[in-house]
Formats: C-alpha cells, sequence, structure tokens
C-alpha cells in the first residue's frame, strides 16, 4: 500500500551511484533549459517572472516522491500558462495581488481535484480527449501563444484572448512597433530557431562529442538570455524604450497561502477542473511514450496523485498550475536520467539559481523570453495531422479542425469543452449506428466473410447477419430496423442467423430489440438464430425468458447454425414443438 501512493519507497530501494551520476548530469541539462523557460511562462501566464522559478522548485521535489514516471519533468508549460491566463484574467486585473492570489489558489484547486481523482481511481479520465481533439488544442493553443507574444518582440501594446482580437490588436498597433525591440526580439527569434536544429551538427561537425553538442544545444536560450542583457545594459536599449523584466526578487520560494474566498473558488473551479483534465492528459501522454521506450510502465491513477501533490505543493511555494512538459521531459529522458530523483536534482538547480542568479536577470528584455515561448510552442504546431486525419476518418478530422477553430476563435476553456463535446457526440454517434455485415461462407472453409468484400457461398432461404458492435440503448433500434429492412429485401429468406462474436454485451434495450426482432420474424415464419454468443453475454441472456422464447436455436459456431440452415427446406409454418433450446 505504501509502495503504491509512495513510489520512492520503489526506485529508491536500488538506487544506486550509477543511477546518481545519470540523474545530476540530466538535472543540470534540464536545469539550464529550464531556467529562461519558467521565466517566459510566467509572463505567458500573466504574473511575474520568479512566480515560474517558484513553480519549478517544490512541485518538482514532489512529484519525485509520489510520481511513477522515472523520467518526466514536471514544472510550467506553455498551454496550462495560456489557460491559467484566461482563467485568472477573468477574475482579476493583471499584475495586482488578486491576480497572483487567484494564480496561487487555481493551483491549489486543480491540485486537489488530480489528487482526490487519483485517490478514487479515475485515471481512465485520459480517454476523455481522443487524439485528434487533444491534437488540435495543442495546435490551436500553440497559434494563440505564438500571436499572444508577438507584441513583446514588436514592442506594442495588444491582447485579446481570441484570435480575431489578438490579430486585430496586433494591427491597430503595429504602426507603433519599437526599431530596438525588434532589433532585439527578430534575431532571438531566429537564433532560437537555429539552435534547435543547426547548433548540435554543427558542433558535431567541428569536432565535439553528440552529447557535448546537445547540451550546448539546450543551452541556447540561456546564451540568448546572456547576449541579450548584454547588450541592454551596454546600449542602454531600456532608455530607448526596450521593455526589461526588471527587479527580480531573490530567496527561495515563500510560503503561500491559497484563497478561502467562496465566490473566487467558484469562479475558478470549472477553470481548475479543464486545466486538470488538459494537464493531465497531456502529462500521461509523454509519460507513457517515454515509458515504453524502457519497457517501464507508469500507473495513471497514481500519476493524478503525482500531479496534484505537485499543483499543491506549487500552490503553497507561490506557483500556478503546473504539469509534465513534452520537451524538457524529452530532454530529461535523452539525457539520461533513470529514476525521478533527477527532477528533484532540477529542483535544487533552480533554488540556487533563485538565490543567487536572479539579481543578474535584471536587464534582461522581455522580447528574448517572448521569443522563447514563441519558438517552444510553434513546435506544438502540427501541420501533419489534419492531412492525416482527411485520409483516414473524416469524422476525426471533422472533430480536429472543430476543436482548432472554436479554440482560436473563442479561447482556451471553449476549446477544450468543444473538444470534449465534439469527441463524446462522435463517439455517441458511432455507437448509434454500428457496423453489421451480411456474411457468407468462404469455399471449402467454416469461416465467414462479408459478402460485399469476398466470394462466398450462400443461400436465398438464410440470412447470416454478423454484428460488430455491443447492443445497447444507443443502437438497440438500429438493428431492429436494420434486420427487418434486409428480411424484407429478400423474400425466400426463412432463417436469420445473427453471428454475435463481435458483441460483447446486450443491455436491456438490446435484449428488447432481440425479443422484438424475434417476434417480427416468428410472426412472418422465419426463424431466428444467435451464433458464437460470448459466456458473459449469453449468461445474461440464461437469465431471461428469451431463449426460451427464441424461433430458433443458439449455436457455438457460424459454421454449424448455417449448415444446419441450409438442410432445413425453409418450410416453417410455426413455432415447431420439438425445436431444441439452449446452445447448440
Amino acid at each position: 500500500m505504501l509502495k503504491r501512493y509512495f513510489p520512492i519507497l520503489d526506485w529508491g530501494r536500488t538506487y544506486n551511484g550509477e543511477a546518481l551520476s545519470n540523474d545530476m548530469v540530466a538535472a543540470v541539462i534540464v536545469t539550464i533549459m529550464l531556467i529562461p523557460q519558467s521565466l517566459a511562462y510566467a509572463l505567458l501566464a500573466g504574473l511575474p517572472p520568479v512566480v515560474g522559478l517558484y513553480a519549478s522548485i517544490l512541485p518538482l521535489v514532489a512529484y519525485a516522491v509520489f510520481g511513477t514516471s522515472r523520467t518526466l519533468a514536471v514544472g510550467p508549460v506553455a498551454v496550462v500558462s495560456l489557460m491559467t491566463a484566461s482563467a485568472v484574467g477573468a477574475v482579476a486585473a493583471q499584475g495586482t495581488a488578486e491576480y497572483l492570489e487567484a494564480a496561487i489558489t487555481l493551483a491549489a484547486l486543480s491540485g486537489v481535484m488530480l489528487f482526490v481523482l487519483g485517490v478514487l481511481r479515475m485515471g481512465f479520465l485520459a480517454n476523455l480527449l481522443s487524439h485528434p481533439v487533444i491534437s488540435g488544442f495543442i495546435t490551436a493553443s500553440g497559434v494563440l501563444i505564438a500571436t499572444s507574444q508577438l507584441r513583446h518582440v514588436l514592442g506594442i501594446q495588444g491582447g485579446g484572448d481570441t484570435w480575431p482580437d489578438m490579430l486585430g490588436s496586433l494591427a491597430a498597433n503595429i504602426g507603433n512597433a519599437n526599431p530596438w525591440t525588434l532589433a532585439v526580439g527578430v534575431p532571438a527569434v531566429v537564433f532560437l530557431f537555429w539552435v534547435r536544429k543547426g547548433l548540435k551538427p554543427l558542433l558535431v561537425r567541428l569536432g565535439a562529442t553528440p552529447k557535448a553538442a546537445e547540451i550546448a544545444a539546450k543551452a541556447g536560450p540561456v546564451l540568448a538570455v546572456a547576449v541579450s542583457i548584454v547588450a541592454v545594459i551596454a546600449l542602454d536599449l531600456e532608455g530607448k524604450g526596450v521593455n526589461i523584466t526588471g527587479e527580480i526578487p531573490s530567496g527561495l520560494p515563500p510560503f503561500a497561502v491559497p484563497s478561502t474566498d467562496v465566490s473566487l473558488i467558484r469562479q475558478l473551479f470549472v477553470p481548475a477542473l479543464l486545466i486538470s483534465i488538459i494537464g493531465f492528459v497531456e502529462s500521461v501522454s509523454v509519460a507513457q511514450t517515454l515509458a515504453a521506450k524502457r519497457r517501464q510502465r507508469i500507473s495513471p491513477d497514481q500519476e493524478l496523485i503525482g500531479l496534484g501533490a505537485s499543483n499543491i505543493a506549487s500552490a503553497f511555494s507561490g506557483g500556478y498550475p503546473v504539469t509534465g512538459g513534452f520537451a524538457r521531459s524529452v530532454v530529461n529522458f535523452d539525457a539520461g536520467a533513470q529514476t525521478p530523483a533527477a527532477g528533484a536534482f532540477t529542483a535544487v538547480g533552480i533554488a540556487l539559481a533563485s538565490l543567487f542568479l536572479t539579481p543578474l536577470l535584471f536587464s534582461l528584455p522581455i522580447a528574448v523570453l517572448a521569443a522563447t515561448i514563441i519558438v517552444a510552442v510553434l513546435a506544438l504546431v502540427d501541420l501533419k495531422t489534419p492531412k492525416q486525419l482527411w485520409t483516414y476518418s473524416k469524422a476525426d478530422f471533422a472533430a480536429h479542425v472543430a476543436t482548432i477553430a472554436i479554440t482560436l476563435l473563442a479561447g482556451v476553456e471553449m476549446g477544450v469543452i468543444a473538444g470534449v463535446s465534439v469527441g463524446l457526440l462522435l463517439y455517441l454517434w458511432r455507437a448509434s449506428r454500428p457496423h453489421a455485415a451480411i456474411v457468407g461462407r468462404v469455399p471449402e472453409t467454416e469461416h465467414f466473410r462479408n459478402v460485399d468484400r469476398h466470394k462466398v457461398f450462400t443461400a436465398d432461404h438464410v440470412l447470416s447477419i454478423r454484428i460488430d458492435e455491443a447492443l445497447t440503448f444507443l443502437n438497440a433500434r438500429w438493428l431492429e430496423e436494420y434486420v427487418l429492412e434486409q428480411v424484407a429485401d429478400r423474400p425466400k429468406v426463412r432463417h436469420v442467423i445473427l453471428m454475435c462474436s463481435a458483441v460483447n454485451e446486450i443491455d436491456a434495450s438490446g435484449l428488447e430489440s432481440l425479443e422484438a426482432i424475434n417476434h417480427r420474424l416468428d410472426d412472418a415464419g422465419i426463424r431466428l438464430h444467435l451464433s458464437e454468443v460470448k459466456g458473459p453475454v449469453m449468461d445474461r441472456l440464461a437469465r431471461t425468458a428469451f431463449p426460451e422464447e427464441l424461433s430458433g436455436k443458439v449455436y457455438l459456431s457460424q459454421a454449424r447454425a448455417f449448415a444446419e440452415a441450409l438442410r432445413d427446406d425453409g418450410n416453417y409454418p410455426g413455432k415447431p414443438a420439438d425445436m431444441a433450446r439452449g446452445m447448440i
């Protein structure tokens, strides 16, 4: 029980010097990457940059204790930062103490929700968002985030929660662009894009080892930060209108207490739930992908607890909502992290930066932080998925595009709600129209296949229908209409066999439809048979009167059912008195 809730007791027993060495190296690399990212994402959330550092210390320690992924790196991420800005901006003005208090409260709410869901073992909630929906949401969020940061690169005023509002604000203020800010921001964007793809190959060609080249490439944002700070000081760019971060408080995270204002909690409840779901889905997706590469496993239910503990820790240390980030987790994995202790070591690195490096960041241009965000989030924009979905599934393509459109036009919260709604509606639509096929016997075999796809043997007086879905209230009426329609088109039919090999459940509505089909066919002098009914399904049917009322038989195999129906000449004046009951 203790190991289940405290995974550190499991991997901690086998921790050794080799794991320590690997975790320390990974921590150094991730720390270098996380410092500028934390500052930038706090800016995206509308919070003071130092809050990003606060959200990158205790949450990492909490996840090391409660999390199950060996390589997941927890902290501020772009999408959750955007959702935080949207949620908190609706209840408080940016830059005020109330805004920070609301962000802290949002983290606490999200943490409690995740923790409770984990205790209740509700990790299946990750399935509420299909891949097309979550991909569409992340793509749209990436576009929104990148657009929102353009104003910092241009050095102009702007705002808006939706894409049209952001674009309109940029267009209205574009004439006021600051050339000095542009001179800082645009080169930073170009440099950071090049660093992501071009620096490592260049260093390898110059003789550096691949690992050293990888570390240098990940340190690209730190180099951009350092050069830009020097440029601001040397050229007095602050006096020329270039916005800088200003004073960033030094020291460890303060102890913070979330608000207990019921009105505020009520306003933040739904946003906190949405942030929890999105953060959990993103985190679990990353964790499962990385775990599979090392043949490890994670527990979604325990991940809920781990992320919940991380968010609660963030709230009480003056931070805002956090989750597992894709980019830094991949870096952590590639750097050789062996256990969650790498996250704890990263927290130590961030804490040291908060203590000793923050005075050096006084002259850091906001444009460079914006450039960091733009380059990071544009990697989230997936332009391949729409084409793939269009080819594979028009319904999934519609869900994907609808999620993108609603997120861009109505904001992130509506995008999440719309994504979940569209996904559920598509599921209900598919379930209400299950696939069913008329099947026949493949010659010289006992296999039965779709008559529209294979050359098979059929008989005019026997109709075999394979049902490829559970029979529930969603599709029971459809099945009834489908069977009777097929029978009406075949006047010579005297036997109908429902092949149930793919039917995993028959609920009360499905049973009622089977009874209706049986009575309608019986009245028409047609026998209804079932074949290949699964054991659990047959057990439930056996507890009803349906097997006794069935005009035909229940067969173990479709081949046996078809063979017996073939031998019958089709003359069926009524239910035969000697008709055998039960499983044949």
